[in-house]
């Protein structure tokens, strides 16, 4: 039985490689409708997070030209993981499942197949994981699997390899959204949702055209917003950091005491002045930990909107079509 599906596609400045996008998707919707996999009403939705170049006018002009197009433009950037939010929210309504991807066409297209074809059969969230890393540089490769050992060692459910290319269905969607937090780091709340999951393997391939929206500094911070949204293991980590200090303070008290009445007393500063360098280090290091989720609780507590839609362009299907 055909399903309506949407994409939900996050653009930030997104020009040089947008046009190829939607042609390639169009490709693929349209062998998708002739093989009765998805409905006339199914739709491809680009969500433009604030761009400063024309990415908004090639949506508005995709949309004017095809109602397979369809677009919402946020009132001003927000970041990737509110834009996506944004999207999944919206769409919600209007289809079965939800298939979230990037515009740069690293995500493979053809996973989709696979994708409907596990969500006919009853699962409700599946994974897009990337086969193998061949294409990332070594530095990119280290550290993006380490991010992910490190999530799941602090107690983060996340699924290794994966970012943000899935299909959600509808009342997967709608638990989603009672999750009102202000902190997205959407690869670790999606797995808290539950109901029945699967993965679907494919390669990615290098990004088609532009520049990439996340350098180091920003994957860094990326990396540090999941920690801290889904684990509180380093305010624990802060207490055993801390009880570790005293104890290696008491052996060395115990150590200088010893020295002492051994009459082996050695008069100097430095011992002295790279204690008080690391532990004034230490505490600052804890207090920098301890404020960033008090940070975090007073985003959380402001209640502020995550997005404002400023423009929504969308054809739904006739009556008859779904």
């Amino acid at each position: 039985m055909p399903v309506t599906l949407y994409l939900a596609i996050p653009c930030y400045n997104e020009e040089e490689v947008l046009p190829e996008t939607a042609r390639r998707l169009a490709g693929k919707f349209a062998m998708l409708l002739a093989a009765g996999t998805i409905t006339a009403g199914s739709r491809i939705c680009f969500i433009d997070d604030g761009s400063k170049d024309s990415t908004w006018a090639i949506i508005d002009r995709l949309h004017r030209e095809n109602p397979l197009f369809s677009g919402i433009k946020l009132s001003r950037n927000r970041g990737h993981q509110n834009a996506l939010l944004c999207g999944l929210m919206t769409l919600r309504s209007r289809a079965d499942c939800v298939i979230s991807m990037d515009a740069d066409l690293q995500d493979d297209i053809d996973a989709i197949d696979a994708m409907l074809e596990k969500f006919q059969g009853g699962i409700d969230v599946v994974y897009g994981v990337r086969a193998q890393r061949e294409t990332d540089t070594a530095f990119k490769r280290v550290t993006a699997q380490g991010f992910y050992r490190v999530m799941k060692a602090l107690g983060a459910e996340v699924v290794f390899n994966h970012a943000d290319y899935r299909l959600m269905s509808r009342r997967a969607l709608d638990a989603l959204a009672e999750y009102p937090e202000v902190n997205l780091f959407l690869r670790g709340m999606v797995p808290l949702v539950g109901y029945p999951s699967d993965v679907v393997y494919y390669n990615r391939a290098p990004r088609f055209a532009g520049e990439s929206k996340y350098p180091l500094k920003k994957m860094l911070a990326f990396a540090w917003e999941g920690i801290t949204s889904l684990s509180v293991k380093p305010i624990k980590l802060i207490t055993w950091l801390g009880l570790t200090m005293f104890l290696v303070s008491m052996g060395m008290l115990i150590w200088f005491l010893i020295r002492h009445f051994t009459g082996n007393t050695v008069v100097g500063w430095s011992s002295l002045a790279v204690s008080i360098w690391a532990i004034g280090g230490l505490q600052l290091l804890a207090i920098g930990i301890v404020g960033q989720y008090i940070g975090k609780i007073y985003l959380e507590a402001k209640h502020r909107p995550r997005y404002q839609v400023e423009v929504f362009l969308d054809t739904p299907a006739e009556s008859g079509e779904k």
